[in-house]
């Protein structure tokens, strides 16, 4: 075996294109350090609906060169085979390290297999990648990011010709043609011979974020911005000089792309801490809000005042602020979220009477929704125009909420009001979640398993009216790997990430408010609640 392994090693060496991973694999090979190499070659980075995400480094096991030029291979053929013989792949990238190097070899294995390859002209967010493939017509859109992973990790998101991410079973035929490519010297790679967009694109991305805004709407509130280290600061700044908002204050020390992500354990606004630098700012400068985005911009996250000091919103709250702005505006067409997503933006679309739709876990499937208007989901993401962006945008989704924020502002009230108007109006729907980041991945399958052959019949003393293991589908929903539980003013879901290595549950409780005065009460009834029902949940798990 360990005979096998050098050799596997030293046959990948010989193909690896990039300087840096071939010295850093043949200093394994020459070490003989089996375990890591036994690790790196313990298989193949699995392509799936996220694309392909993992640590930068040497190997099949890893984002590299080689493994990204395999990919574009297989998308190009995959591509082909569905009668695409011609037409644009589109090619974005953000600011992580390899992220441009990946982004050209895609280029070049596109152009190589007889497609056309535009390349968008620098580091910019993922939205306008998205938005990018609908403007141009094109066929299919790859974008180099890891969002808001780790500083080591980088990732490949892939796009069908809708501007949507691709799903079952694009994926899995995808896949199949990459595991089809025998060796790099099958897949042409020329040196030119496709186009670097200039700045156009953005520009008419930029025009497109004008829709998002109501004509002669109030354009006051002030603002604290971070980019978290990413890709976000240039597009934002011009976003809201266009519309006239006054100019965000930045944080400074996360204004600019840095693929180190200095000043942030995890360059994620949900991650503790993330957000200590624009709270500081914030102090500082007393703005109505803070906003932040994720490093490559797709996300959004918002902070209030709230008692004296400054706290974030939770996704959900964002998400129902947008949805009852929208709703205020006059807003037609079908509202859709996840299922981890809070059941309070079925209520209000019920009471709206507008159409209502939940999805599994993921922007691929909201995307799709027919007739969408509004989609969101409580990990930051919004998707608040979608016939320019079939994607969750942090840019316009920011626009809007400080439309929402100026609209308040003029009539001497907040988001904090808006929100409390809202749980009079459809009850209190408090959501928390219960996340577990894990070095081993089977620590998350024995969990689910755990869950699957004992389940609570019991969380807080609720007990649980209905059980469902999503992975038997549903009537509505395609099979995934979850569980669901329905109690009696509550539900929680469970499932591994997608993108991290990470079990969530995600909680939410509903308490009837019969007016403003109840809420505190409520308040402290929910947050008990959910404070039980994680510490039973976690007990089940056994995590």
């Amino acid at each position: 075996m360990h005979d096998d392994l050098i050799a596997r090693a030293k046959a990948w060496l010989t193909e690896d294109p990039d300087t840096d991973t071939r010295a850093e694999l043949a200093e394994l090979i020459d070490a003989k350090d089996v375990a890591e190499l036994a690790e790196r070659f313990s298989g193949t980075l699995q392509f799936g609906t996220a694309g392909l995400r993992g640590e930068l480094g040497a190997g099949p096991m890893r984002m590299n060169r080689t493994v990204v030029i395999r990919a574009a291979a297989g998308i190009a053929a995959y591509l082909k085979k569905n009668g695409h013989t011609d037409g644009v792949v589109v090619i974005g990238y953000d600011a992580r390290h390899k992220s441009a190097a990946f982004a050209e070899d895609t280029a070049a294995v596109m152009t190589g297999a007889g497609l056309r390859a535009a390349v968008l002209p620098r580091p910019l967010p993922t939205p306008v990648l998205a938005f990018a493939i609908r403007h141009l017509g094109a066929i299919a859109g790859v974008e180099v990011t890891a969002s808001h992973n780790p500083p080591r990790d980088n990732g490949y998101k892939v796009y069908l010709g809708d501007g949507s991410q691709i799903v079952s079973p694009a994926d899995a035929e995808i896949a199949a043609e990459i595991d089809a490519v025998a060796s790099l010297t099958t897949v042409p790679r020329p040196t030119t011979g496709w186009e670097t967009l200039d700045d156009a694109v953005l520009d008419a991305y930029l025009a497109r974020t004008d829709a998002v805004l109501a004509p002669g709407s109030p354009r006051t509130a002030r603002t604290v911005y971070t980019a978290m280290h990413g890709v976000g600061k240039e597009t934002l700044l011009a976003a809201f000089a266009r519309a006239g908002f006054p100019q965000p204050v930045l944080v400074a020390e996360q204004a600019d792309p840095d693929p180190d992500f200095p000043t942030v354990a995890f360059p994620n606004p949900e991650e503790p801490g993330a957000m200590d630098l624009a709270f500081a700012k914030a102090r500082e400068t007393d703005p109505d809000l803070i906003i932040a985005n994720d490093p490559d911009a797709d996300r959004l996250a918002v902070a209030v005042k709230d008692a004296g000091d400054w706290r974030m919103l939770r996704g959900d709250e964002v998400g129902t602020l947008l949805a009852t702005h929208l709703v205020a505006r006059g807003a037609r067409g079908t509202f859709a979220e996840s299922i981890v997503s809070s059941s309070l933006l079925g209520r209000i679309a019920e009471k709206a009477n507008l159409p209502y739709e939940e999805t599994l876990t993921g922007f691929k499937w909201i995307a799709r929704v027919e007739g969408l208007r509004y989609g969101y989901e409580e990990a930051l993401g919004y998707c608040v125009d979608p016939d320019g962006v079939r994607d969750k945008d942090g840019i316009t989704a920011a626009l809007l909420m400080t439309e929402l924020a100026s609209t308040l502002k003029a009539e001497n009230r907040t988001l904090l009001d808006l929100l409390d108007d809202i749980a009079v109006e459809h009850g209190l729907h408090a959501t928390d979640q219960l996340s577990v980041r894990v070095e081993d991945l089977s620590v998350i399958a024995a969990a689910m398993r755990r869950l699957r052959e004992q389940p609570p019949t019991r969380l807080a003393g609720l007990p649980i009216t209905r059980s469902e293991d999503l992975t038997q589908g549903t009537d509505t929903l395609p099979p995934t790997d979850g569980l669901r539980y329905t109690l009696d003013g509550a539900r929680v879901v469970v499932r591994p990430s997608g993108t991290e290595p990470k079990l969530k549950c995600y909680l939410e409780v509903v308490v009837p408010v019969a007016a403003h005065a109840d809420l505190p009460a409520a308040r402290a009834k929910a947050t008990d609640l959910l404070a039980t029902i994680k510490r039973d949940l976690s007990t089940a798990a056994g995590i």
